[in-house]
Order: C-alpha cells, then sequence, then structure tokens
C-alpha cells in the first residue's frame, strides 16, 4: 500500500474517477468520487480501519453537523472527514452521513474517496487533509437545467450580487458556521435563492477563495439556468428558482437591476413643475453619480488586477517594495518598460513576429546587443493575465536545453510583457508544413528534434523540480535555434502536478484541434500521458510531413492517425514516409520513429508509453516495440461547435491554430 506524504502543492486537484447518479432526492448520491490511483486490499487492515472509522462519523457529526477523525496507526491509519447541511437537523444529519459511508464503502475500493449527498458529504483518505483547501470544482447533471429565462443578463447580474453576499456572510460573520443562504428578487414575482457552505477546519479566507472559485464555474455550468450546483471538497454552492432550504436566518437582498433612469408618467409631471435650475442641478447630480460608477469600476478593476499581479512575487522570488513596485528575483529578472519599448523599436511592425489570442510577440534587441522575443500580452485581456502569471510562475523555475528560456518580464501599468530568448527559426511547423522550407530537414536533423522534445517532456514530467503538464504541445510551441535545437515554449496552460498525482481533471479544456488526446478534449482528464499522446502526433507529422488537423479533408484517411495506422496495418509504412526523406537515409530508423508513434497516440493512456520510455526507445535499437493498437481517431472533432479563433500566443507565433476553450465535459 502506498502511503506518500501529501504535497505541498496540493491545491491542485487530486485526480478522481468520477460517478454521476442523477439526482432523485436527498439520499442519491450526487456525486461519487474515487481515487483509482490508490486501491485497497479486501479485508486488509486499512479496509477494517476505513470501516470502524465510518461506523463513526454518524453519531459524531449529527451533534454539530461537521466532524474530522482517523482511525488506526501508521501505515494503515485511515482520516475522515463528514459535513452537514447547515439548515438540516440532527436526525436528518445522522441519516444522511450514515447513507453516505454505506455508499461509498459499497462505490469505493479506494484508499481517497469523497461522496456528496444533497444533505451531507463523507471524505476519507490514507493521507493527512484536514485544514488544507482543495479546490476540485464538479457539478452533476442537475435537475433544473432548462435555459429558458427571458432576461438572462439581469439573472446573471442578480446571482453574482447574491452569491457574493451570502459568500461574505458564510466566510466572515462570527456567528455563522460557514454556511449562508438568501435570496433576492431579479424580475418581477422571480426571486433566486442560493446557498453557500464550506468545511469548519480551514481559514475563513480559505473559504472565500474556495466559493469565489466555485462561482466562477457555477457561471460556466449553469449560465443563465433555472438552477445549478457546484460540489467541491472543501466548499458547496447552490442555486435554484425555488426556496429549496430550510434556513430562518436567510438573507433578505434586494438588488436594482436599473441601468439608467426610465421615465414614468408623474416623472414627467415633477420634471415639468419644477423649476430648471433645480432641474439642471438634478442632471449634474446624476452625471456625476455616471462618472463616478465608472470611475469605480475602473479602480475595482485595478485592484483585482493588482491583486492578481501581486501574487507573482512569492513563487518567483521577487520581492516588491512598499510601493508596490517589482524588483529583481535570482529566478527572474524584472525589467524597465523603457528598455523594452526601445529594444522593440516601440513595437513595430517591422519587428512583429506573429500574433495570438493574448497579444503580440515582437523581436527586440536589448542595450547589450542580445536579441530577444518579446510577448505583449493585451491590455485587456484577463485571460492572458492569468496565462502571464502561469508561465512566469512556472518557466523562471525551469532550466533545460530543450525548454525555451524566459529571460525576464516587465509589469508597468497596463503593459505585461514577457521576454525570451530569440530563436532565429522561429517554430517547427514553418518548415515541416512548408514545401520549401522542409527541404531543409533532412532525417538527421528531424530526429535530433523529436529527440529534444522529448527530452524537454521528459525534464517537465520526471526531472524538474516542478512535475508539469504542458497540455498545449503542438509544433508552433516548438522552437528551434540556429542549430535546429527544439526548445518547448508556451507554458500559459501548463499545470503543476503534485509529486504522487498521476492525472486530473478539469471543466474548462484549453489546447489545439488535432494535438489533444481524446480523454482530455473528451472528458477534461489530462496527465503526462495527455503530453504523451501530442508527442505522438507531432512525431508522426514530422516522419510524413503532413498535417493531422484538418487532415479529415483529405481523401485519405479521417486523420492523419488513422491513415498512419492503415498503412501500419497493409505493411505500406513507406507510404507515409516524406519523400524527401526515404531518398537520403535509411528507413529503418524513420519506421521504428513511426512505430513509436503509434504507440504514443493509443486511445487508452495505460496503452501508452512514459516520455522517458520514449525516450528509452528512441535511444536503444535493441529494445522490442510492443504492437500498437487502433488509436485513437479524432481527437477533439466532437467539441468543435466550442472552438474560439483566438489562438494562444507563443514567442514565434506563426499562423493562427484553432483552439478549444471553456468546454464543459460531463
Amino acid at each position: 500500500m502506498h502511503k506518500g506524504v501529501l504535497p505541498a502543492l496540493l491545491f491542485l486537484i487530486i485526480p478522481l474517477v468520477i460517478l454521476l447518479p442523477s439526482p432523485v432526492n436527498g439520499d442519491d448520491p450526487l456525486f461519487t468520487s474515487c481515487n483509482p490511483e490508490f486501491n485497497y486490499t479486501r479485508n486488509s487492515p486499512f479496509e477494517n480501519n476505513l470501516k470502524l472509522l465510518l461506523e463513526s462519523l454518524p453519531s459524531n457529526t449529527s451533534g454539530k453537523g461537521f466532524y474530522n477523525t482517523s482511525a488506526g496507526e501508521d501505515p494503515n491509519r485511515v482520516y475522515g472527514q463528514a459535513l452537514c447541511r447547515g439548515d438540516v437537523n440532527s436526525t436528518v444529519c445522522l441519516s444522511c452521513v450514515e447513507k453516505a459511508s454505506q455508499e461509498i464503502l459499497k462505490q469505493c475500493q479506494s484508499e481517497d474517496a469523497i461522496i456528496w449527498l444533497e444533505f451531507c458529504q463523507v471524505h476519507y483518505s490514507f493521507q493527512m487533509f484536514f485544514s488544507l483547501m482543495v479546490y476540485t470544482g464538479k457539478y452533476p447533471a442537475w435537475n433544473n437545467l432548462e435555459n429558458n429565462i427571458s432576461n438572462p443578463v439581469q439573472l446573471d447580474q442578480a446571482l453574482t450580487f447574491l452569491m457574493d453576499n451570502i459568500t461574505n456572510e458564510a466566510a466572515f460573520d462570527p456567528s455563522k458556521r460557514m454556511f449562508a443562504t438568501g435570496e433576492v428578487q431579479f424580475a418581477r414575482k422571480k426571486n433566486i435563492y442560493g446557498l453557500v457552505q464550506c468545511t469548519w477546519d480551514i481559514p475563513r479566507s480559505s473559504c472565500q477563495n474556495c466559493l469565489q472559485s466555485a462561482l466562477g464555474d457555477l457561471f460556466g455550468c449553469c449560465f443563465s439556468r433555472q438552477g445549478g450546483i457546484i460540489l467541491s471538497r472543501n466548499c458547496n454552492m447552490r442555486f435554484e428558482m425555488y426556496r429549496f432550504y430550510n434556513d430562518t436566518s436567510s438573507l433578505q437582498l434586494t438588488y436594482s437591476t436599473s441601468k439608467g433612469l426610465k421615465w414614468k408618467i408623474w416623472m414627467v409631471v415633477v420634471v415639468m413643475c419644477i423649476p430648471i435650475s433645480v432641474l439642471a442641478v438634478l442632471i449634474i447630480a446624476s452625471c456625476a453619480v455616471h462618472r463616478r460608477g465608472k470611475k469605480r469600476k475602473r479602480t475595482d478593476d485595478e485592484k483585482s488586477e493588482n491583486a492578481l499581479l501581486h501574487e507573482l512575487p512569492r513563487p518567483t522570488g521577487v520581492t516588491m517594495t512598499q510601493d508596490g513596485e517589482l524588483v529583481t528575483s535570482e529566478d527572474l529578472p524584472f525589467m524597465n518598460l523603457s528598455t523594452i519599448m526601445a529594444a522593440t523599436d516601440e513595437f513595430s511592425d517591422s519587428n512583429k513576429l506573429g500574433q495570438g489570442g493574448f497579444g503580440t510577440v515582437h523581436r527586440g534587441v536589448l542595450p547589450d546587443g542580445k536579441e530577444v522575443a518579446v510577448k505583449r500580452l493585451s491590455r485587456k485581456s484577463w485571460q492572458g493575465l492569468g496565462e502571464f502569471k502561469n508561465e512566469v510562475i512556472l518557466i523562471a523555475k525551469l532550466q533545460h536545453r530543450n525548454l525555451v528560456k524566459l529571460l525576464g518580464c516587465a509589469v508597468e501599468g497596463e503593459e505585461k510583457l514577457l521576454v525570451y530568448e530569440y530563436m532565429p527559426n522561429r517554430s517547427l511547423d514553418l518548415f515541416i508544413f512548408n514545401p520549401e522550407k522542409s527541404t531543409q530537414l533532412d532525417w538527421t536533423t528531424r530526429y535530433h528534434i523529436v529527440v529534444g522534445i522529448a527530452r524537454g517532456l521528459l525534464y517537465l514530467h520526471e526531472d524538474s523540480r516542478l512535475k508539469i503538464i504542458h497540455r498545449d504541445l503542438k509544433p508552433s510551441n516548438v522552437l528551434l535555434d540556429n542549430e535546429m535545437v527544439a526548445k518547448i515554449s508556451d507554458f500559459g496552460m501548463a499545470r503543476i502536478f503534485c509529486e504522487n498525482q498521476i492525472s486530473a481533471n478539469t471543466r474548462r479544456v484549453v489546447g489545439t484541434l488535432g494535438y489533444m488526446a481524446p480523454e482530455y478534449a473528451m472528458e477534461g482528464l489530462f496527465s503526462v500521458k495527455s503530453d504523451v499522446f501530442s508527442f505522438g502526433v507531432i512525431l508522426l507529422e514530422i516522419i510524413s510531413g503532413k498535417k493531422n488537423s484538418g487532415f479529415y479533408l483529405t481523401e485519405h484517411a479521417q486523420t492523419l492517425l488513422v491513415y498512419a495506422w492503415r498503412l501500419w496495418n497493409e505493411e505500406k509504412e513507406l507510404e507515409f514516409v516524406d519523400p524527401l526523406l526515404t531518398e537520403s537515409c535509411s528507413t529503418t530508423e524513420i519506421l521504428k520513429c513511426m512505430h513509436i508513434g503509434l504507440l504514443c497516440v493509443q486511445e487508452d493512456p495505460a496503452d501508452r508509453p512514459t516520455i522517458s520510455s520514449v525516450v528509452a526507445l528512441l535511444g536503444n535499437e535493441a529494445i522490442t516495440l510492443p504492437e500498437p493498437k487502433q488509436p485513437a481517431l479524432a481527437a477533439g472533432r466532437s467539441v468543435v461547435h466550442e472552438i474560439d479563433q483566438s489562438p494562444t500566443s507563443n514567442p514565434s507565433a506563426s499562423h493562427d491554430q484553432l483552439t478549444v476553450s471553456s468546454f464543459s465535459p460531463r
């Protein structure tokens, strides 16, 4: 039995298998999540301790509504926690926790699991998780998701107002046990009812953070709907168009939906009867209030942006002065905006290398003569700002020959800039998909590029200080220096994994069609094997000189992967290889790489090799390769309707890519 220490980076969600029965009544599970990485043995000491723990939860939880405990001794100790909804009595609480304990034991054979019922939740683990906030953001297929709201904007504004108020009530009112309900009228004779709750073991500030994250997911899953629910390990949030709770202390809120002065007949009469001077004063006052409101909104935006940027110093070692200025750190130098402006000739079009969804990339020359690529984020791109923060946190701590180097950044006013080493040959896609430039890539060069990408991924997955999943690996994110050395770039979408974490789930799928693993595109599940899939696609593209994305438009097959598989089965592999390659070298190594590529794009992640295995296979001719199965067909094609035409940017973006954003897996 594996007994790892809970990593410090536990803010990333624990990988879970989700079981989704539709809620029928309060006794039916809304969600059951079992961690498939750590299964216990039947009748083992761990299972015996688990049963003892689950038996103790109902009676101990029903009195107060919350209970933490553990059972057994290391290495078979089990930690458990139960929480009842704040508006239910002890009888309902007792019954719910009993039901939850029975169900979680029946449905899971895992050392780490959590179950949510309508009135309670039960969580157990082999790791001590008390007092640690982890946001998971799950939502069931709720009953009230009919989208028939006539005034959705008004509903969403009122919902935000309601949830913000009851979140603050739950998090910071000492009289509340991290539970609050409330209602607000958003249209004539139409009210919204909301409920929020946190586990009692986390700080109140963490409760607020958890609920704010839940609100973001609530809009993602239930935009302009009749109701919705978000479940997380440490907090839950729900709203309906009917009063679904029994809370006598529920907040009665008033929300004004007025966006301007609506003239009624009585208003006209009043205006006609008052002196012009008084009317003038009223108009001036109204204008002042309007301007003040706009100024306050700008101030709020600036505060939010400053708060986000303020988080940068902690992970990167940057210090901040009392005046709020960021100063140089060991990991990442901060540069003056004036220096970068001069280096890029004030971001002139002549120095423009490319443009992505979150800004532009310009070539520049620093005062010491060093060439750089400067990613300039769009001033109004909040998503870009999040990626800016993500990239600084990650890549500032990464140093490897096959990763693009981040030299520094600048944050002044609305300008947010990332400065990279300059790649004179720009990106891989400009070569392999260009009939003229592809002639510059003989097999030896292509092979070294393949090995370089693999070694860069190996560093990210296994050898760096952090375990990182790239999530958007594609040829345009593989840059080439003057010696054609491959360097992986663009870590805006990357995610850090815990030491023992194998996979994770996300509601928001980001990436590029044709390169996303099927389990990620369709279910939001990503892991190191997701990157291996992307690597396999790139490897097959390098061998064939053909692009997977859009390949279904050709007469050969649905996708490049299917085409490769068909020729492999028919023993016509050489028809797949770029004709430029077969004329100049031995085909044995090429066909071996094609074999590895097919293994990497297997539909089942378990059938794909790890990147360390790939590196070993590439470097050892004596290793016997297993036979590949049929690869995934068209990863991501079923979410074409969710495609956002604005791609992610990179230091040498060469052309637009179709990217998937805000796709909610079920």
